[in-house]
């Protein structure tokens, strides 16, 4: 099995059960908040619906500048953060598997202002993002 065939199948395994949780956020939570310095649930909901997809698009390129990091965006419905994750998964199970394991072993490198900021390999950065950096967040949304 290759590298990104292999994150493939841990992420069709984890994909149903963030998607049960975003499902039970109540519409009338969005902007919920545990704490005023928190993300709101709907936030949150949002970040974890676009988490996957983002993150596979990000590493298409190398090196790839360090994104500016905005205020999360405040979702007005339930179905619009269903749509997102959906949208997600979509590119995951498109783009994904174009990785070769030469490609996921290649070293991927971020830089901010002309400087390099974290390199190591792309399949690293997937699993530490797209995924464990994903499940991070759904334990924090199931506390919510």
């Amino acid at each position: 099995m290759s590298i990104s065939q292999s994150l493939l199948a841990e992420f069709e395994v984890q994909a149903p059960v963030t998607r049960k949780f975003l499902e039970r956020l109540p519409e009338d939570k969005l902007t919920w908040k545990p704490h005023h310095k928190s993300m709101s649930a709907g936030q949150l909901a949002y970040h974890l619906a676009s988490v996957p997809g983002g993150v596979v698009r990000f590493v298409q390129s190398n090196p790839v500048q360090a994104p500016e990091f905005a205020a999360f965006q405040q979702p007005t419905s339930r179905q619009e953060i269903l749509k997102t994750f959906e949208e997600s998964i979509a590119t995951v199970r498109i783009q994904l598997p174009k990785f070769d394991d030469a490609a996921m072993k290649e070293t991927w490198c971020m830089v901010a202002g002309g400087q390099e900021v974290l390199a190591q390999p792309r399949a690293e950065f997937l699993r530490d993002v797209m995924l464990s950096h994903w499940y991070q967040h759904r334990g924090q949304f199931s506390v919510y």
